[in-house]
Protein backbone atom coordinates (compact mmCIF):
# COMPACT_ATOMS: atom_id res chain seq x y z
CA UNK A 1 0.00 0.00 0.00
CA UNK A 2 1.53 4.13 -1.05
CA UNK A 3 1.90 6.25 1.34
CA UNK A 4 -0.39 8.46 -0.34
CA UNK A 5 -2.83 5.74 0.06
CA UNK A 6 -2.19 5.02 4.10
CA UNK A 7 -2.66 8.77 4.03
CA UNK A 8 -5.96 8.64 2.54
CA UNK A 9 -7.11 6.49 4.94
CA UNK A 10 -5.82 8.26 7.92
CA UNK A 11 -7.54 11.32 6.89
CA UNK A 12 -10.71 9.50 6.44
CA UNK A 13 -11.06 7.73 9.48
CA UNK A 14 -10.17 11.09 11.42
CA UNK A 15 -12.72 12.56 9.65
CA UNK A 16 -15.58 10.04 10.99
CA UNK A 17 -14.05 10.81 14.90
CA UNK A 18 -15.64 14.18 17.04
CA UNK A 19 -12.97 17.14 17.27
CA UNK A 20 -11.62 17.30 20.89
CA UNK A 21 -13.05 20.94 21.47
CA UNK A 22 -16.26 20.44 19.47
CA UNK A 23 -19.78 21.60 20.62
CA UNK A 24 -21.82 18.66 22.27
CA UNK A 25 -25.37 18.23 20.56
CA UNK A 26 -27.60 19.54 23.11
CA UNK A 27 -30.43 17.43 21.30
CA UNK A 28 -28.27 14.56 21.42
CA UNK A 29 -27.16 14.79 24.88
CA UNK A 30 -31.12 15.11 25.69
CA UNK A 31 -31.70 11.83 23.93
CA UNK A 32 -28.95 9.95 25.07
CA UNK A 33 -29.49 10.51 28.96
CA UNK A 34 -33.28 9.76 28.71
CA UNK A 35 -32.83 6.87 27.02
CA UNK A 36 -29.97 5.54 29.87
CA UNK A 37 -32.00 7.58 32.20
CA UNK A 38 -35.33 4.99 31.71
CA UNK A 39 -33.15 2.03 32.39
CA UNK A 40 -31.25 3.69 35.37
CA UNK A 41 -33.51 5.51 37.46
CA UNK A 42 -34.78 3.79 40.51
CA UNK A 43 -38.22 3.26 41.57
CA UNK A 44 -39.17 5.76 44.55
CA UNK A 45 -43.22 5.46 46.43
CA UNK A 46 -43.19 9.13 44.75
CA UNK A 47 -45.68 9.28 42.07
CA UNK A 48 -44.34 11.80 39.91
CA UNK A 49 -41.23 10.69 38.82
CA UNK A 50 -42.77 7.04 37.14
CA UNK A 51 -41.23 6.86 33.80
CA UNK A 52 -41.80 4.23 30.98
CA UNK A 53 -38.95 1.58 30.79
CA UNK A 54 -37.24 0.12 27.93
CA UNK A 55 -38.52 -3.22 26.32
CA UNK A 56 -35.96 -5.77 27.87
CA UNK A 57 -35.38 -3.44 30.97
CA UNK A 58 -33.69 -5.20 33.71
CA UNK A 59 -34.08 -4.59 37.50
CA UNK A 60 -30.16 -4.31 38.26
CA UNK A 61 -28.19 -3.12 41.49
CA UNK A 62 -25.19 -4.94 41.89
CA UNK A 63 -22.10 -3.33 42.42
CA UNK A 64 -20.37 -3.77 39.06
CA UNK A 65 -24.08 -2.21 37.48
CA UNK A 66 -23.57 0.69 40.08
CA UNK A 67 -19.86 1.55 39.15
CA UNK A 68 -20.91 1.61 35.16
CA UNK A 69 -23.65 4.15 36.14
CA UNK A 70 -21.36 6.25 37.55
CA UNK A 71 -18.84 5.98 35.20
CA UNK A 72 -21.83 6.81 32.61
CA UNK A 73 -22.64 9.86 34.66
CA UNK A 74 -19.38 11.23 34.46
CA UNK A 75 -19.34 11.05 30.89
CA UNK A 76 -23.01 12.81 30.70
CA UNK A 77 -21.49 15.48 33.46
CA UNK A 78 -18.70 16.27 30.69
CA UNK A 79 -21.15 16.10 27.52
CA UNK A 80 -23.50 19.04 29.58
CA UNK A 81 -19.83 21.02 30.15
CA UNK A 82 -19.06 20.90 26.43
CA UNK A 83 -22.83 21.56 25.48
CA UNK A 84 -22.61 25.11 27.34
CA UNK A 85 -24.12 27.83 24.96
CA UNK A 86 -22.55 30.83 24.38
CA UNK A 87 -24.16 33.69 26.11
CA UNK A 88 -25.84 35.03 23.06
CA UNK A 89 -27.61 31.92 22.49
CA UNK A 90 -31.33 32.34 22.76
CA UNK A 91 -33.16 32.12 26.05
CA UNK A 92 -34.79 29.34 25.39
CA UNK A 93 -31.87 27.08 24.71
CA UNK A 94 -30.03 28.36 27.72
CA UNK A 95 -33.14 27.56 29.95
CA UNK A 96 -32.56 24.06 28.21
CA UNK A 97 -29.33 23.72 29.31
CA UNK A 98 -29.66 24.45 32.86
CA UNK A 99 -32.72 22.28 33.09
CA UNK A 100 -30.40 19.23 31.50
CA UNK A 101 -27.87 19.97 34.16
CA UNK A 102 -30.20 19.62 36.55
CA UNK A 103 -31.57 16.42 35.53
CA UNK A 104 -28.01 14.87 35.53
CA UNK A 105 -27.47 16.78 38.94
CA UNK A 106 -29.90 14.42 40.28
CA UNK A 107 -28.54 11.39 39.12
CA UNK A 108 -25.30 12.65 40.89
CA UNK A 109 -26.82 13.39 43.92
CA UNK A 110 -28.69 10.16 44.23
CA UNK A 111 -25.73 7.99 43.33
CA UNK A 112 -23.45 9.96 45.21
CA UNK A 113 -24.32 12.34 47.88
CA UNK A 114 -28.26 10.78 49.04
CA UNK A 115 -26.72 7.48 48.81
CA UNK A 116 -30.06 5.36 49.27
CA UNK A 117 -28.64 2.65 48.14
CA UNK A 118 -25.84 2.63 50.74
CA UNK A 119 -28.30 3.73 53.75
CA UNK A 120 -31.67 2.86 53.47
CA UNK A 121 -32.84 -1.23 53.22
CA UNK A 122 -36.25 -0.02 51.66
CA UNK A 123 -34.69 1.35 48.59
CA UNK A 124 -34.33 -2.56 47.30
CA UNK A 125 -38.06 -2.58 48.82
CA UNK A 126 -38.79 -0.04 46.09
CA UNK A 127 -36.68 -1.89 43.49
CA UNK A 128 -38.67 -5.18 44.12
CA UNK A 129 -42.28 -5.05 45.88
CA UNK A 130 -42.65 -1.37 44.60
CA UNK A 131 -41.61 -2.42 40.92
CA UNK A 132 -44.75 -5.41 41.20
CA UNK A 133 -46.83 -2.53 42.60
CA UNK A 134 -45.84 0.24 39.99
CA UNK A 135 -46.77 -2.64 37.11
CA UNK A 136 -50.06 -3.53 38.87
CA UNK A 137 -51.26 -0.29 38.67
CA UNK A 138 -52.69 0.54 35.32
CA UNK A 139 -56.81 -0.59 35.37
CA UNK A 140 -56.11 -2.12 31.76
CA UNK A 141 -56.42 -5.77 30.75
CA UNK A 142 -52.79 -7.55 31.32
CA UNK A 143 -51.31 -7.44 28.19
CA UNK A 144 -48.88 -10.70 27.15
CA UNK A 145 -46.01 -8.45 27.20
CA UNK A 146 -47.25 -6.73 31.36
CA UNK A 147 -47.56 -10.42 31.96
CA UNK A 148 -44.21 -11.29 31.10
CA UNK A 149 -42.77 -8.18 32.77
CA UNK A 150 -44.19 -9.02 36.10
CA UNK A 151 -42.90 -12.80 35.98
CA UNK A 152 -39.59 -11.29 35.33
CA UNK A 153 -39.67 -8.21 37.89
CA UNK A 154 -41.03 -10.98 40.49
CA UNK A 155 -37.77 -13.31 39.87
CA UNK A 156 -35.00 -10.54 39.77
CA UNK A 157 -36.26 -10.42 43.60
CA UNK A 158 -33.61 -12.50 45.05
CA UNK A 159 -30.84 -11.40 43.14
CA UNK A 160 -31.45 -7.46 43.53
CA UNK A 161 -31.91 -8.35 47.52
CA UNK A 162 -28.51 -10.37 47.40
CA UNK A 163 -27.15 -7.11 45.82
CA UNK A 164 -28.61 -4.66 48.53
CA UNK A 165 -26.83 -7.28 50.94
CA UNK A 166 -23.48 -6.31 49.70
CA UNK A 167 -24.13 -2.72 49.17
CA UNK A 168 -26.24 -1.78 52.33
CA UNK A 169 -22.70 -0.58 53.94
CA UNK A 170 -23.72 2.55 55.83
CA UNK A 171 -27.30 1.20 57.61
CA UNK A 172 -29.32 3.85 59.29
CA UNK A 173 -31.33 2.61 62.18
CA UNK A 174 -34.56 4.16 61.71
CA UNK A 175 -34.68 2.94 57.96
CA UNK A 176 -33.48 -0.49 59.00
CA UNK A 177 -36.31 -0.41 61.62
CA UNK A 178 -39.27 0.79 59.18
CA UNK A 179 -37.79 -2.01 56.13
CA UNK A 180 -38.27 -4.25 59.26
CA UNK A 181 -41.58 -3.28 59.90
CA UNK A 182 -42.66 -3.15 55.88
CA UNK A 183 -41.88 -6.49 56.01
CA UNK A 184 -43.80 -8.13 58.19
CA UNK A 185 -45.86 -11.47 57.25
CA UNK A 186 -44.88 -10.22 53.90
CA UNK A 187 -45.31 -13.47 52.57
CA UNK A 188 -48.90 -13.40 53.04
CA UNK A 189 -49.56 -10.74 51.29
CA UNK A 190 -47.72 -11.78 48.47
CA UNK A 191 -49.73 -14.83 48.69
CA UNK A 192 -53.15 -12.82 48.23
CA UNK A 193 -51.80 -10.73 45.68
CA UNK A 194 -51.13 -14.05 43.86
CA UNK A 195 -54.68 -15.29 44.64
CA UNK A 196 -56.34 -12.70 43.56
CA UNK A 197 -54.55 -11.40 40.73
CA UNK A 198 -54.38 -14.75 38.65
CA UNK A 199 -57.61 -15.07 37.82
CA UNK A 200 -56.84 -11.56 35.31
CA UNK A 201 -53.87 -13.31 33.82
CA UNK A 202 -53.76 -16.57 31.85
CA UNK A 203 -53.31 -19.85 32.84
CA UNK A 204 -49.78 -19.81 31.83
CA UNK A 205 -48.70 -16.65 33.18
CA UNK A 206 -50.75 -17.51 36.13
CA UNK A 207 -48.74 -21.06 36.93
CA UNK A 208 -45.70 -18.88 36.21
CA UNK A 209 -46.46 -16.45 38.86
CA UNK A 210 -46.97 -19.11 41.27
CA UNK A 211 -43.86 -20.37 40.09
CA UNK A 212 -41.48 -17.59 40.84
CA UNK A 213 -42.93 -16.35 43.95
CA UNK A 214 -41.90 -19.02 46.87
CA UNK A 215 -38.09 -17.85 45.60
CA UNK A 216 -38.80 -14.19 46.15
CA UNK A 217 -40.76 -14.61 49.35
CA UNK A 218 -37.62 -16.75 50.64
CA UNK A 219 -35.82 -13.98 49.69
CA UNK A 220 -37.84 -11.14 51.21
CA UNK A 221 -37.92 -13.11 54.28
CA UNK A 222 -33.98 -13.58 54.26
CA UNK A 223 -33.45 -9.97 54.14
CA UNK A 224 -36.04 -9.36 56.57
CA UNK A 225 -33.91 -11.43 58.94
CA UNK A 226 -30.52 -10.10 57.98
CA UNK A 227 -31.62 -6.49 58.84
CA UNK A 228 -32.84 -7.43 62.17
CA UNK A 229 -29.49 -9.41 62.66
CA UNK A 230 -27.98 -5.72 62.41
CA UNK A 231 -30.83 -3.32 63.50
CA UNK A 232 -28.56 -2.70 66.57
CA UNK A 233 -25.56 -1.94 65.05
CA UNK A 234 -26.87 0.65 62.72
CA UNK A 235 -25.93 4.29 63.05
CA UNK A 236 -28.88 6.27 64.42
CA UNK A 237 -28.74 9.04 62.18
CA UNK A 238 -30.24 9.89 59.22
CA UNK A 239 -29.35 14.20 58.80
CA UNK A 240 -28.24 14.24 55.50
CA UNK A 241 -26.15 17.48 56.45
CA UNK A 242 -26.27 20.96 55.58
CA UNK A 243 -23.52 20.85 52.62
CA UNK A 244 -24.98 18.19 51.02
CA UNK A 245 -28.48 19.89 51.13
CA UNK A 246 -27.47 22.63 49.31
CA UNK A 247 -26.27 20.65 46.70
CA UNK A 248 -29.81 19.78 45.96
CA UNK A 249 -31.15 22.95 46.51
CA UNK A 250 -28.57 24.56 44.06
CA UNK A 251 -27.98 22.04 41.90
CA UNK A 252 -30.76 19.70 41.33
CA UNK A 253 -34.03 21.84 42.47
CA UNK A 254 -32.25 25.15 41.18
CA UNK A 255 -33.44 26.76 44.39
CA UNK A 256 -31.77 30.11 45.65
CA UNK A 257 -32.72 29.63 49.22
CA UNK A 258 -30.72 28.73 51.85
CA UNK A 259 -32.02 26.39 54.79
CA UNK A 260 -33.08 29.27 56.83
CA UNK A 261 -34.56 31.42 54.16
CA UNK A 262 -36.78 28.28 53.88
CA UNK A 263 -37.79 27.83 57.47
CA UNK A 264 -38.67 31.41 57.35
CA UNK A 265 -40.67 31.10 54.55
CA UNK A 266 -41.92 27.98 55.64
CA UNK A 267 -42.93 29.83 59.17
CA UNK A 268 -44.78 32.65 57.60
CA UNK A 269 -46.56 30.14 55.42
CA UNK A 270 -47.94 28.42 58.28
CA UNK A 271 -48.89 31.20 60.32
CA UNK A 272 -51.05 32.54 57.19
CA UNK A 273 -52.38 28.95 56.77
CA UNK A 274 -53.40 28.52 60.49
CA UNK A 275 -55.10 32.60 60.51
CA UNK A 276 -57.30 31.57 57.72
CA UNK A 277 -58.75 28.35 58.98
CA UNK A 278 -59.03 29.70 62.18
CA UNK A 279 -60.97 32.42 60.79
CA UNK A 280 -63.00 29.59 58.74
CA UNK A 281 -63.41 27.26 61.37
CA UNK A 282 -65.38 30.49 63.42
CA UNK A 283 -67.70 30.65 60.62
CA UNK A 284 -68.18 27.30 60.94
CA UNK A 285 -69.06 26.79 65.02
CA UNK A 286 -71.69 24.75 65.56
CA UNK A 287 -72.58 23.67 62.40
CA UNK A 288 -71.96 19.01 62.04
CA UNK A 289 -68.88 17.74 60.12
CA UNK A 290 -69.37 17.42 56.35
CA UNK A 291 -71.15 14.17 55.91
CA UNK A 292 -69.08 11.04 54.03
CA UNK A 293 -70.61 9.22 50.90
CA UNK A 294 -72.15 6.14 52.10
CA UNK A 295 -70.44 3.82 49.53
CA UNK A 296 -67.46 3.73 47.13
CA UNK A 297 -69.63 3.31 44.91
CA UNK A 298 -71.49 6.60 45.32
CA UNK A 299 -67.86 8.21 46.07
CA UNK A 300 -66.77 7.12 42.66
CA UNK A 301 -70.73 8.99 41.05
CA UNK A 302 -69.52 11.78 42.61
CA UNK A 303 -66.13 12.21 41.43
CA UNK A 304 -67.14 11.35 37.94
CA UNK A 305 -69.84 14.51 38.29
CA UNK A 306 -66.97 16.64 40.46
CA UNK A 307 -64.19 16.02 37.91
CA UNK A 308 -66.41 17.55 35.09
CA UNK A 309 -67.61 20.74 37.22
CA UNK A 310 -64.22 21.05 38.11
CA UNK A 311 -63.03 21.48 33.94
CA UNK A 312 -65.82 23.83 33.28
CA UNK A 313 -65.24 25.67 35.83
CA UNK A 314 -61.52 26.48 34.71
CA UNK A 315 -63.26 27.05 31.11
CA UNK A 316 -66.23 29.43 32.65
CA UNK A 317 -63.30 31.71 34.86
CA UNK A 318 -60.97 31.91 31.85
CA UNK A 319 -58.21 30.50 34.41
CA UNK A 320 -56.57 27.77 32.12
CA UNK A 321 -57.52 26.08 28.45
CA UNK A 322 -58.43 22.22 29.12
CA UNK A 323 -58.27 20.70 25.61
CA UNK A 324 -61.56 18.77 24.82
CA UNK A 325 -59.03 15.50 24.20
CA UNK A 326 -57.58 15.38 27.76
CA UNK A 327 -58.66 12.30 29.17
CA UNK A 328 -60.35 11.86 32.55
CA UNK A 329 -59.14 11.21 35.88
CA UNK A 330 -61.24 8.69 36.95
CA UNK A 331 -62.21 7.45 40.98
CA UNK A 332 -62.16 3.62 41.21
CA UNK A 333 -62.37 1.32 44.01
CA UNK A 334 -58.85 -0.52 45.11
CA UNK A 335 -58.18 -3.72 43.23
CA UNK A 336 -58.02 -6.77 46.35
CA UNK A 337 -54.56 -7.65 44.21
CA UNK A 338 -53.59 -4.02 45.19
CA UNK A 339 -54.53 -4.21 48.67
CA UNK A 340 -51.52 -6.14 49.98
CA UNK A 341 -49.39 -4.02 48.41
CA UNK A 342 -50.51 -0.72 48.98
CA UNK A 343 -47.99 1.02 51.27
CA UNK A 344 -45.02 0.23 48.43
CA UNK A 345 -46.38 3.52 46.59
CA UNK A 346 -49.24 5.60 45.67
CA UNK A 347 -51.88 4.21 44.06
CA UNK A 348 -52.94 6.54 41.33
CA UNK A 349 -51.93 5.65 37.82
CA UNK A 350 -51.45 8.86 35.63
CA UNK A 351 -50.56 7.06 32.42
CA UNK A 352 -47.32 8.26 30.50
CA UNK A 353 -46.02 9.35 27.66
CA UNK A 354 -47.07 6.08 25.19
CA UNK A 355 -50.87 5.75 27.25
CA UNK A 356 -51.92 9.57 26.62
CA UNK A 357 -55.06 9.12 25.28
CA UNK A 358 -56.04 6.53 29.03
CA UNK A 359 -58.26 7.85 31.64
CA UNK A 360 -55.91 8.46 34.98
CA UNK A 361 -56.91 6.67 37.90
CA UNK A 362 -57.13 7.16 41.58
CA UNK A 363 -57.65 4.08 43.66
CA UNK A 364 -60.12 4.80 46.49
CA UNK A 365 -61.15 2.68 49.83
CA UNK A 366 -64.68 2.69 51.15
CA UNK A 367 -65.73 5.65 53.09
CA UNK A 368 -65.09 5.48 56.60
CA UNK A 369 -63.79 7.44 59.59
CA UNK A 370 -60.90 5.57 60.21
CA UNK A 371 -59.14 6.39 56.77
CA UNK A 372 -56.32 8.26 56.55
CA UNK A 373 -55.92 12.25 56.75
CA UNK A 374 -56.43 12.53 52.72
CA UNK A 375 -59.07 9.68 52.13
CA UNK A 376 -60.80 10.33 54.48
CA UNK A 377 -61.19 14.10 53.21
CA UNK A 378 -61.74 12.45 49.90
CA UNK A 379 -64.67 10.48 51.31
CA UNK A 380 -66.43 13.84 52.24
CA UNK A 381 -65.70 16.09 48.71
CA UNK A 382 -63.29 14.94 46.17
CA UNK A 383 -62.95 18.10 44.74
CA UNK A 384 -59.43 19.27 46.81
CA UNK A 385 -57.80 16.03 45.78
CA UNK A 386 -59.31 16.04 42.10
CA UNK A 387 -57.82 20.03 42.14
CA UNK A 388 -54.38 18.85 42.95
CA UNK A 389 -54.04 15.19 41.74
CA UNK A 390 -56.04 15.66 38.49
CA UNK A 391 -57.61 18.18 36.51
CA UNK A 392 -55.86 20.70 37.00
CA UNK A 393 -53.40 19.34 38.90
CA UNK A 394 -50.61 16.45 38.09
CA UNK A 395 -52.46 14.69 35.26
CA UNK A 396 -53.38 17.25 33.55
CA UNK A 397 -50.35 19.22 33.92
CA UNK A 398 -47.69 15.96 33.40
CA UNK A 399 -50.28 15.16 30.27
CA UNK A 400 -49.49 18.50 28.45
CA UNK A 401 -45.81 18.07 29.56
CA UNK A 402 -45.76 14.56 27.70
CA UNK A 403 -46.82 16.44 24.61
CA UNK A 404 -44.40 19.18 24.94
CA UNK A 405 -43.44 20.23 21.31
CA UNK A 406 -39.93 20.59 22.64
CA UNK A 407 -38.32 17.27 23.38
CA UNK A 408 -35.71 17.99 26.48
CA UNK A 409 -38.46 19.57 28.08
CA UNK A 410 -41.20 16.59 27.77
CA UNK A 411 -38.98 14.17 30.29
CA UNK A 412 -37.88 16.28 32.69
CA UNK A 413 -39.71 16.36 36.51
CA UNK A 414 -38.66 17.77 39.58
CA UNK A 415 -41.12 17.65 42.25
CA UNK A 416 -40.49 21.50 43.11
CA UNK A 417 -42.54 22.22 39.92
CA UNK A 418 -45.26 19.74 40.26
CA UNK A 419 -46.17 19.63 43.58
CA UNK A 420 -45.87 23.61 43.61
CA UNK A 421 -48.51 24.00 40.26
CA UNK A 422 -50.44 21.71 42.25
CA UNK A 423 -50.40 23.41 45.55
CA UNK A 424 -51.00 26.67 43.66
CA UNK A 425 -54.12 25.39 41.79
CA UNK A 426 -55.92 24.85 45.29
CA UNK A 427 -55.94 28.41 46.28
CA UNK A 428 -56.58 29.06 42.99
CA UNK A 429 -59.58 27.41 42.78
CA UNK A 430 -60.27 28.31 46.66
CA UNK A 431 -60.17 31.91 46.04
CA UNK A 432 -61.64 32.01 42.93
CA UNK A 433 -64.91 30.06 43.98
CA UNK A 434 -64.74 26.88 43.53
CA UNK A 435 -65.80 25.32 47.39
CA UNK A 436 -68.41 28.44 48.10
CA UNK A 437 -70.50 25.99 48.15
CA UNK A 438 -69.44 24.14 50.67
CA UNK A 439 -67.71 25.46 54.05
CA UNK A 440 -66.32 22.18 55.48
CA UNK A 441 -64.02 21.89 51.63
CA UNK A 442 -62.79 25.35 52.23
CA UNK A 443 -61.71 23.95 55.77
CA UNK A 444 -60.31 21.26 54.08
CA UNK A 445 -58.07 23.55 51.51
CA UNK A 446 -57.00 25.10 55.14
CA UNK A 447 -55.62 22.12 56.18
CA UNK A 448 -53.80 21.47 53.78
CA UNK A 449 -52.23 24.48 53.71
CA UNK A 450 -51.09 23.87 57.27
CA UNK A 451 -49.57 20.34 55.97
CA UNK A 452 -47.40 21.78 53.13
CA UNK A 453 -46.26 24.71 55.34
CA UNK A 454 -45.40 22.45 58.30
CA UNK A 455 -43.69 20.06 55.56
CA UNK A 456 -40.87 22.78 55.01
CA UNK A 457 -39.91 22.63 58.73
CA UNK A 458 -39.83 19.18 59.23
CA UNK A 459 -38.33 18.59 55.47
CA UNK A 460 -35.06 20.90 56.87
CA UNK A 461 -34.61 19.99 60.04
CA UNK A 462 -34.88 16.16 59.16
CA UNK A 463 -31.67 17.42 56.45
CA UNK A 464 -29.89 19.22 58.73
CA UNK A 465 -29.94 16.42 62.29
CA UNK A 466 -32.90 18.94 63.93
CA UNK A 467 -35.06 16.36 63.83
CA UNK A 468 -34.83 12.70 64.59
CA UNK A 469 -37.49 10.56 62.32
CA UNK A 470 -39.61 9.96 65.11
CA UNK A 471 -39.48 13.08 66.59
CA UNK A 472 -40.71 14.40 62.65
CA UNK A 473 -43.98 12.10 62.93
CA UNK A 474 -44.66 12.66 66.22
CA UNK A 475 -44.42 16.73 65.03
CA UNK A 476 -46.68 16.29 62.14
CA UNK A 477 -49.17 14.04 64.37
CA UNK A 478 -49.76 17.02 67.02
CA UNK A 479 -48.86 19.84 65.27
CA UNK A 480 -51.14 19.11 61.60
CA UNK A 481 -52.63 17.45 63.26
CA UNK A 482 -52.93 13.84 61.74
CA UNK A 483 -53.24 10.23 62.13
CA UNK A 484 -50.26 8.25 63.29
CA UNK A 485 -49.68 5.71 60.32
CA UNK A 486 -49.69 9.06 57.83
CA UNK A 487 -47.40 11.07 60.29
CA UNK A 488 -44.72 7.99 60.16
CA UNK A 489 -45.30 7.26 56.48
CA UNK A 490 -44.97 11.35 55.47
CA UNK A 491 -42.02 11.16 58.41
CA UNK A 492 -40.04 8.35 56.76
CA UNK A 493 -40.23 9.44 52.89
CA UNK A 494 -39.35 12.76 53.75
CA UNK A 495 -36.04 11.79 55.98
CA UNK A 496 -35.28 9.15 53.18
CA UNK A 497 -36.09 11.93 50.01
CA UNK A 498 -34.63 15.27 51.32
CA UNK A 499 -35.86 18.10 49.45
CA UNK A 500 -38.76 16.90 48.29
CA UNK A 501 -41.31 17.81 51.19
CA UNK A 502 -40.87 21.62 50.46
CA UNK A 503 -41.50 20.76 47.00
CA UNK A 504 -45.11 21.47 47.51
CA UNK A 505 -45.06 25.33 49.61
CA UNK A 506 -41.77 26.86 47.84
CA UNK A 507 -43.01 25.94 44.61
CA UNK A 508 -46.27 27.27 45.34
CA UNK A 509 -44.56 30.60 46.68
CA UNK A 510 -42.60 31.21 43.78
CA UNK A 511 -45.42 30.67 41.38
CA UNK A 512 -47.37 33.39 42.89
CA UNK A 513 -44.31 35.69 42.96
CA UNK A 514 -43.82 34.80 39.27
CA UNK A 515 -47.47 35.52 38.59
CA UNK A 516 -47.25 39.48 40.26
CA UNK A 517 -44.21 40.08 38.84
CA UNK A 518 -45.49 39.06 35.24
CA UNK A 519 -48.84 40.87 36.01
CA UNK A 520 -46.46 43.98 36.68
CA UNK A 521 -44.35 43.73 33.49
CA UNK A 522 -47.13 43.28 31.43
CA UNK A 523 -49.47 45.77 32.73
CA UNK A 524 -52.62 46.06 30.92
CA UNK A 525 -51.68 42.77 28.18
CA UNK A 526 -51.68 40.13 31.43
CA UNK A 527 -54.20 37.59 31.97
CA UNK A 528 -54.71 35.04 34.08
CA UNK A 529 -55.61 32.42 31.49
CA UNK A 530 -52.44 33.05 29.22
CA UNK A 531 -50.20 32.84 32.35
CA UNK A 532 -51.71 29.62 33.66
CA UNK A 533 -51.76 28.31 29.98
CA UNK A 534 -47.54 29.39 29.96
CA UNK A 535 -47.37 27.98 32.98
CA UNK A 536 -49.18 24.37 32.65
CA UNK A 537 -47.59 23.76 29.22
CA UNK A 538 -43.84 24.14 30.89
CA UNK A 539 -44.78 22.87 34.21
CA UNK A 540 -42.40 20.35 34.33
CA UNK A 541 -39.45 22.91 34.53
CA UNK A 542 -37.97 24.69 37.84
CA UNK A 543 -39.67 27.74 38.33
CA UNK A 544 -36.74 29.78 37.97
CA UNK A 545 -35.75 28.84 34.71
CA UNK A 546 -39.91 30.01 34.13
CA UNK A 547 -39.04 32.82 35.47
CA UNK A 548 -35.92 33.85 33.12
CA UNK A 549 -37.43 32.92 29.94
CA UNK A 550 -41.22 34.33 31.06
CA UNK A 551 -39.42 37.91 32.64
CA UNK A 552 -35.55 37.35 31.60
CA UNK A 553 -35.33 37.30 35.57
CA UNK A 554 -32.13 35.28 36.28
CA UNK A 555 -32.11 36.57 39.49
CA UNK A 556 -33.64 33.34 40.94
CA UNK A 557 -31.05 31.00 38.96
CA UNK A 558 -28.52 30.00 41.86
CA UNK A 559 -25.03 29.01 41.54
CA UNK A 560 -23.89 25.87 40.55
CA UNK A 561 -22.07 24.23 43.38
CA UNK A 562 -19.59 21.68 43.79
CA UNK A 563 -20.13 18.44 45.15
CA UNK A 564 -19.56 18.69 48.94
CA UNK A 565 -16.95 16.50 50.85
Amino acid sequence: MSLSWRLLMVCCLLATLPAANAAEDPAALNADFWRWRAAEQPFTTDDIPRIERPMGFVIDWSAAAIHTRLEDLSRFESRWAAAAPGADAPLPTQVDHRLTGSAIARVRWELSIEQAWRRNPSFYLDQTLGAVFELLLAPSAFSPSREQELIERVSRIPATLAAARDNLTDLRQPFVQLAIGSLQQVDERLERTRVTLSPHLTPASARALAAALPAAERALEQYRQWLQARVGSARSDTAIGRDAYLYFLHNVALLPYTPEMLLTLGAQEWARAVAFESYQQARLAGQPQAPMFASAAAQIDAERVAEQSVRDYLGSQHLLTVPSTLPHYRNLLLPDYLEPLQDFGVTDDLTGPSRLSENATSYIREPSPTLGFFYRSMARDPRPIIVHEGVPGHYFQMWLGWRHPNPVRRHYYDSGANEGISFYAEEMMLQTGLFDDNARTRETIYSFMRLRALRVEVDVKLALGEFTLQQAADYLEHTVPMDKATALEEAAMFASAPGQAISYQIGKIQLTRLLSDARRAQGAAFTQLAFNDYVWQNGNLPLSLLRWELLHDAADLPTVLALPH
